[in-house]
């Protein structure tokens, strides 16, 4: 059998890479401009290889049970809804790419099984969330990168409030951030998403918190109360165990930063080989 080749290709975001994985056999890696995006187990799509991502699927876990409407913002290699797709049989699932290009060699070289509930617009983050109805999502997903950095209208409170209004009572937003000490722009996305949720919560390790590294978090929201307790315990059983900040914990983190307005969102470039395959 003949092995897999990388696949190259120009996209709207930079230059894309599908990397076979040399020790799982239907698994590739997605890099675009070098930054890792996505990591898909074509066999085992309950596979998360990126800790981040696993802590957004603790997310969706801890959703009440039964079939769930899930948008995502952000689709990457559909890493993701495809782990809904096998973990929560009967979702119906929305993704929202704005990468028209990277959706096409997602869709040519790794696509989506036939027959999931699963539909792929190509459209800004923004405009799609002001375009659909009140109340439509039971959990949202927002993973958006340009590059290594979170696009700066997806950090305001324009967004937060059109990403609170598309979440039905009780639904739930998570977003994979980027950020290290001090910590200016994580902490000024928990004041700003505080503005929209009465309950907040923040994944992330214990050296990233501490200061120690740049990394991922993962940033909670919601109206309804959080599965605080169910999420710190999923998360802590990690390869690379992560805490959950919330309460007085998560006031204390987040101390004087003010919310963002339009025109001052901007995501902190990460230092060099900050992020890497572990």
């Amino acid at each position: 059998m003949n092995e897999p080749l990388p696949v190259v290709r120009t996209v709207g975001h930079g230059i894309a890479r599908l990397l076979p994985d040399v020790d799982r056999r239907r698994a590739w890696l997605l890099t675009v401009d070098g930054a890792p995006q996505s990591y898909v187990d074509l066999d085992d799509p309950a596979h998360l290889e990126f800790e981040y991502a696993r802590r957004l699927a603790h997310v969706l876990d801890c959703a009440p049970p039964g079939p769930l409407e899930v948008l995502h913002l952000g689709g990457g290699a559909m890493a993701l809804p495809r782990y809904a797709a096998r973990t929560r049989p009967g979702c119906r699932q929305q993704v929202v790419e704005a990468d028209a290009a990277l959706v096409e060699l997602v869709a040519e070289v790794l696509p989506l099984p036939e027959g999931e509930p699963v539909t792929v617009r190509t459209e800004d983050a923004l405009a799609a969330l002001d375009s659909l109805p009140a109340a439509r999502a039971d959990v949202l997903l927002a993973d958006v990168f340009a590059g290594a950095r979170v696009p700066g209208h997806l950090t305001t409170g324009r967004y937060a409030r059109a990403a609170a209004r598309v979440l039905r009572p009780g639904g739930t937003y998570a977003a994979n951030l980027a950020d290290g000490a001090p910590f200016d722009f994580v902490r000024g996305q928990l004041a700003t998403f505080r503005e929209v949720f009465d309950r907040l919560c923040l994944l992330a390790e214990p050296a990233v918190l501490k200061g120690r590294r740049f990394g991922n978090v993962v940033l909670v929201g919601s109206a309804g109360e959080l599965p605080v307790d169910e999420l710190a315990r999923r998360a802590a059983a990690d390869v690379f165990p992560a805490r959950v900040l919330h309460g007085a914990a998560l006031t204390a983190f987040i101390g004087d930063a003010r919310p963002v307005v339009d025109g001052e969102g901007v995501s902190p470039r990460p230092p060099e080989g900050a992020f890497r395959l572990r």
